[in-house]
């Protein structure tokens, strides 16, 4: 493997588990650090350790614990100790070697200045985080691909079920209709209490709840399911009244001018969007992405060669998963074509916002947010 340069960088690449530890890594010191990549359970995130062997390969002279959502196009560094740009241009290499898009590094003991001598920029600073999901202060991002991917604001979700809510804010807020600083738990809970079928935003109840909040913003739902949906997990008894919720809100779209689109919304189709500087919202299931089959609300808002870039709302913080993971996301088309295809019947929901309008005509600049 080789940096940039074409300097060569030797190193080795040895899983990660928590009731064990490398000899190499104990030479390096720093037990605090390892001490917090045994805090959790990382299993499910591939966790392993890049490092930089010495010249003699008796000791190391640098260590990267190195995880990542599975099905996904990035790499994310939790620390690296030792000779630490060694230890970041190891995994630099490492993620080029896999054609991966992006590398993250979290900001626990990483400093702008070292992070920025390594080729990466600094992340903004999140809003909030999910709930229960205690990240770093900072976070940092090096892309490997071409493309420029414009970064909105992260904003965690403060609740199990507001994720639909939190998607549409950030959308609105990146496209200038919405203050950065009116980005909050009033504004979530406010926009999700008016899209919610109890406890889930549905595809149409959301799009419903976006036009209304933002009449200039244009909305399109896409639905491919002719039924009322997200109720399978419930009882019969408390199918019934959700779908009548449901029923109401195809009404009310159909009222305010939400067109509903039946048909299969394609991975081309929101790249599209997304080249029209249009957002997505875009239904996912995350059982590939965090091992269980929920449904939740994603924000599409960035392309490069090979994948989507998603925001987000919920890091697991049970897998070591935090907002540096959940943000600026690259997800393969084909994976986020699978996560996003729901139930037996295999439908998909979206909610396609548009840049704001003025006057019956597409701004062609943001307000000021």
């Amino acid at each position: 493997m080789s940096l940039d340069r074409g300097t060569p960088v030797r190193s080795i690449v040895v899983p990660f588990e928590s009731d064990t530890s490398p000899g190499g890594l104990g030479r390096l010191g720093h037990h605090e650090v390892t001490e917090r990549w045994r805090a959790v359970d990382r299993s499910a995130h591939s966790p392993h350790i890049v490092a930089v062997p010495s010249d003699d390969g008796e000791e190391w002279t640098a260590a990267a614990l190195v995880t990542s959502r599975p099905h996904t196009a990035y790499l994310k560094i939790v620390d690296a100790v030792g000779d630490v740009p060694a230890a970041v241009a190891a995994v630099v290499a490492h993620a080029r070697g896999q054609g991966l898009a992006q590398v993250k590094w979290e900001g626990w003991t990483a400093g702008h200045e070292t992070a920025a001598a390594a080729g990466f920029t600094e992340l903004r600073p999140p809003l909030a985080q999910s709930e229960g999901a205690d990240g770093p202060a900072a976070g940092y991002v090096r892309w490997l691909c071409d493309g420029a991917v414009s970064e909105p604001p992260y904003y965690g979700q403060s609740t199990h079920f507001t994720c639909g809510a939190v998607t549409a804010l950030v959308a609105q807020t990146q496209a200038g209709a919405l203050e950065e600083e009116e980005l909050d738990r009033s504004a979530e809970l406010t926009l999700w209490r008016d899209a919610t079928n109890f406890f889930a935003c549905e595809p149409v109840g959301l799009g419903v709840a976006v036009r209304r909040a933002w009449p200039s913003s244009p909305v399109t739902v896409h639905l491919d399911a002719d039924r009322p949906v997200l109720l399978d997990h419930y009882p019969e008894s408390e199918q019934e009244w959700r779908a009548l919720l449901q029923h109401a809100s195809r009404t009310d779209a159909g009222r305010i001018g939400v067109p509903v689109d039946p048909d299969h919304l394609s991975l081309a189709a929101v790249r599209s969007a997304i080249g029209r500087e249009e957002h997505v919202l875009l239904l996912v299931s995350l059982a590939r992405m965090q091992g269980f089959d929920v449904p939740h609300w994603v924000l599409c808002h960035g392309a490069v060669p090979g994948a989507l870039v998603i925001e987000d709302p919920w890091a697991n913080a049970a897998a070591g998963d935090t907002w540096v993971d959940a943000h600026l996301l690259p997800v393969p088309d084909p994976s986020l074509d699978e996560m996003s295809t729901l139930s037996e019947d295999r439908f998909r929901g979206a909610v396609t916002i548009g840049r704001p309008q003025r006057h019956g005509v597409s701004s062609c600049e943001p307000a000021a947010g």
